[in-house]
Parts: C-alpha cells; sequence; structure tokens
C-alpha cells in the first residue's frame, strides 16, 4: 500500500516538472521526493496502532511497585491517578492507589471442636486500604498509606480477635531519603513500615490476617555483590481496635536480610540474620523475657527442564528468662510443571519441620517462628503452627485458562516432641486439647479456586476440612473434624 501511495504521488507530479524546463528539473524532483516522503510518513502512521498502555504488576507492598514513567495512552479512569505532576518540571508527583478486600468464611469445628462458646459460626471480614506516594525529585520520598479493618460478629473463641478490626489508622507512613549520585542508590527508611521477606516463612506482612503487620523503625537498602540487602532496627506496633496503634518498645525485630534472584541460568538465594525480643512469653513452661536470634538460608528457582525446587533452614539460639533457647526449622518443596499439556498442570511435593522441646520447663528447645505467613504452607485452616511439628503435603495445581487456578493439596501433621505442646499458626498453645502421649494431629485438604475477573479485580473461593488425629483430645475440646468453606475478592487500583 505504501508502495501504490508513491506511484500516484510520481505520476500526478511529473507533469509538472516537464513544462519547468531544463534549469528547474532538479529542484522539482527534489520537491517531488519531499512531498513523497511526507506523504508516506503520515500513512505509515496512520497505519500503526497506538502504543498501548503498560503498567507495572501490582504488589502486596504497595511501595514496592515502581511508577516512576508517566503511562502512554490509552489510560483508563484509574491510570490517571498514578503519576500525577505536582510541579511543572515534573519532578515532584505523586500517586494514589488502594486495596479493597471482602472475605466470607464458614466454620464447623472450629478448634477441634472447642465448647467454648462453640465451634460453628459465619462472619465476614473487611479491609480497606488506601494509599499517597509522594516523590520529590529521585532523593526524598513520602509514602502513607491508613486503614481500616472490620468484621461481623464472630461467635468462636476468641471473638473479634485483635487481627480482625481496626478503624481507621495508620498502616504504614514512612519517608524514604536517597543517596544521591551514580552507582547503585542507597535508600534510608523512617517510620511505620510493613516487610516481606523471602517466602515469608519468618517475616510476613500476613496477607490472610484482616488487619496488617507493621513496624516502627528505621531500615536500610542497598545492594552488594548482586544481593538485594536490608538492615532494619524495628519495633513491632500491636493492634488497638479502638485506639491508634502504637509501637511496642519491648517487641524488637532487627538484623539483616540479603537476597539475590534467580535467573534462567542461576538458582536465587536468601540469607538472613534477624533478632527478635519479646516480653513475659511462655514455652513449654519456660517462662520469661525472650531474645532469640534467627540465622537462615534459602536456595530457590529452576532445578532443571520443567522442575522447581526450594529449601530453607534455619537455626535459633537465644533464652527465655534464665533458661537457654534453641530451635531450628527446615522446609522442602519440588515442583514438576508440564507447560505443554492442557491447564499446564502442576504437581508438588514437600516438607516441613520445626523443632520442639525435649521435656516441659528448663531448656527450652521450640523453635520460635518469629512473624510468617504460616496459611501458604501448612493448610489453608491455620490450626498448625510452625513449631514443633513435622508435615508432609503433597498437591496440584491447573490452570484451564491463564487468569484461572485450582490447587489441591493434601497434608499430614504430627508432633516433633510429645513432650511439647500443638501451637496455632499465631504462636499460641493448643496444650489443654493436646493428648500426653499422643503425636498424631491429624491431616488436612485445601481446595482452593482463584479467578482474575480484570486486571483489578479477583475472586477466590475454597474449602478445607482437617481429620483430626489421636494426639487432639482433653477437656477443652471433643477432638471433632473441622470443616472450612470461605470465598472472597479483591480490587486493586
Amino acid at each position: 500500500m505504501r508502495r501504490d501511495a508513491a506511484g500516484v504521488m510520481a505520476a500526478r507530479a511529473q507533469p509538472a516538472s516537464a513544462r519547468a524546463g531544463a534549469r528547474g528539473g532538479r529542484a522539482a524532483a527534489g520537491a517531488r521526493a519531499g512531498v513523497a516522503a511526507v506523504l508516506l510518513t503520515a500513512l505509515a502512521a496512520a497505519q500503526t496502532p497506538p502504543p498501548q498502555a503498560t503498567h507495572p504488576d501490582w504488589r502486596f507492598l504497595r511501595q514496592n511497585e515502581d511508577w516512576s514513567k508517566p503511562r502512554p495512552e490509552p489510560r483508563t479512569a484509574l491510570d490517571a491517578i498514578k503519576h500525577v505532576h505536582l510541579t511543572a518540571d515534573g519532578d515532584t508527583w505523586v500517586s494514589f492507589g488502594g486495596r479493597i478486600a471482602d472475605r466470607l468464611e464458614t466454620w464447623d469445628g472450629f478448634g477441634f471442636g472447642a465448647r467454648t462458646p462453640g465451634d460453628t459460626d459465619r462472619f465476614n471480614l473487611f479491609r480497606m486500604h488506601l494509599h499517597a506516594d509522594v516523590h520529590f525529585g529521585e532523593q526524598v520520598r513520602l509514602y502513607v498509606e491508613p486503614r481500616t479493618a472490620q468484621s461481623s460478629d464472630r461467635d468462636l473463641p476468641g471473638g473479634r480477635r485483635v487481627t480482625d478490626v481496626d478503624t481507621l489508622d495508620l498502616y504504614q507512613g514512612f519517608v524514604d531519603l536517597v543517596a544521591p549520585g551514580g552507582g547503585t542508590p542507597v535508600r534510608l527508611r523512617i517510620g511505620r513500615q510493613s516487610f516481606l521477606f523471602g517466602a515469608q516463612r519468618v517475616v510476613s506482612p500476613g496477607p490472610w490476617n484482616n488487619v496488617l503487620n507493621s513496624w516502627d523503625g528505621v531500615s536500610l537498602q542497598g545492594t552488594v555483590a548482586g544481593f538485594r540487602v536490608e538492615g532494619l532496627a524495628t519495633w513491632f506496633v500491636p493492634n488497638d481496635p479502638t485506639g491508634l496503634n502504637t509501637l511496642d518498645v519491648n517487641r524488637a525485630l532487627y538484623g539483616v536480610y540479603a537476597s539475590k534472584a534467580a535467573t534462567q541460568t542461576a538458582r536465587g538465594l536468601d540469607l538472613y540474620l534477624l533478632g527478635t525480643r519479646r516480653p513475659n512469653v511462655a514455652v513449654n513452661d519456660t517462662i520469661g523475657d525472650e531474645f532469640r536470634h534467627t540465622l537462615g538460608a534459602r536456595s530457590f528457582g529452576a532445578l532443571g527442564e520443567g522442575y522447581d525446587a526450594e529449601v530453607e533452614a534455619a537455626l535459633q539460639a537465644g533464652e527465655v528468662g534464665e533458661e537457654r533457647a534453641n530451635g531450628w526449622f527446615a522446609a522442602a518443596v519440588l515442583g514438576r510443571v508440564w507447560r505443554d499439556a492442557w491447564a499446564k498442570p502442576r504437581a508438588f511435593a514437600g516438607a516441613d519441620v520445626a523443632s520442639g522441646g525435649a521435656r516441659p520447663g528448663g531448656h527450652v528447645g521450640t523453635y520460635f517462628q518469629n512473624y510468617p505467613l504460616g496459611h501458604a504452607y501448612l493448610g489453608y485452616l491455620d490450626a498448625i503452627g510452625r513449631q514443633n511439628v513435622v508435615a508432609a503435603h503433597l498437591g496440584s495445581s491447573w490452570s484451564p485458562t491463564a487468569v484461572t487456578t485450582l490447587t489441591v493439596t493434601g497434608h499430614v501433621f504430627r508432633l516433633f516432641s510429645g513432650n511439647d505442646d500443638l501451637y496455632a499458626v499465631n504462636g499460641s498453645s493448643t496444650s489443654p486439647g493436646i493428648a500426653p502421649d499422643g503425636r498424631d494431629v491429624g491431616q488436612e485438604i485445601d481446595v482452593l479456586l482463584t479467578h482474575r475477573v480484570s486486571r483489578h479485580l479477583d475472586v477466590f473461593g475454597g474449602w478445607s476440612h482437617f481429620f483430626t488425629g489421636s494426639a487432639v483430645q482433653g477437656p477443652g475440646v471433643t477432638g471433632s473434624d473441622i470443616d472450612f468453606a470461605y470465598c472472597g475478592a479483591s480490587f486493586v487500583f
């Protein structure tokens, strides 16, 4: 088509050049060529589709999204609130966003058949986060993220939990200072912030909780030998459902986390040393203030064509009261995906082990799980924490479309030590319901279906059943099986 248009232009111009005579021939030829070039360029532009808008991937921690470059047209109404210039030169700009999530839960047999106040209920959890991300050039940034979290009546043990309700409070609010100059930037963050490290087995915002974890303090981030290194000195911010949240100076989290991303030719590697302090804890009949240091490593990524593998382990040392405290955990997952098969099925198997105490009282051998995301690894029922446990799982996932995934997983749980307690996902002991000589905690099956309706909207639903083992019995519970069904949606902008 471009050649046809050029031919038409040349035919129309040639009679004019003949009448002009020999002296003006070269000028007329140049004019014809210039006009043809302009029309060809215009025609090519008309045939080229407009550039498509590109967007950063959504992140659970929204401050990790990069909206530093204005997006090309076309833009939706929600895109218009990203990278809004506040000054004529564009050096100062702001992005707005948020996440709205709602989840309905139904329980039967909660708490292994807890007798008080009951073990059956249905309730709703809702949360909304909004944020403003202001950049003053490349060196200064202000990030503010308020939240509200609400729950309907919950007639299960604990009622409305401290992780369920927080009315109009600050989730994150910090200032970033970035060192100027060339080379790798170094970022100092001061204020309230949240952390998501590695696979979240040690430190996580707690995405399944209605009220997410945050800390007050400072963190320093840079790059060393290909590792993204983050050092932190912070204090946990416990939730006050009715008042303003303030840090607890007795609950510290500090240390260093270094991570190197996996590539097509090399596996990823995480290395960390994290310290925690908690006041007046009770661990397997040992009571006192707790100090722990966790030294760990994680290897992850591809393992040959179609295979992936992950291994993580950590050692702990410290004290509880006047007694020494040691512990450890190890986890491994092996996966195999068939990308050319229908629904791209992936099979996976894994194991999780965390140490328990050899006897009640005295020296503490129970691993302390820090601030983990337990929901993703030890069953969606969240009945089991990463303390004094031996667990194995086997499962498979299918993606019949690019936006739909079905996952089915089976778990087996045992106590690591029969002389220690069973611990819930929040680290609390469920010892009133544990047989003193039993280790068989039970088995769980999880079914989860997720679907992306649009770039902004995800929906999900699932069902889990726990087959309670012989170790779970006693005056506090009936030892019944547990059924858990849920559905929800998340809207991100």
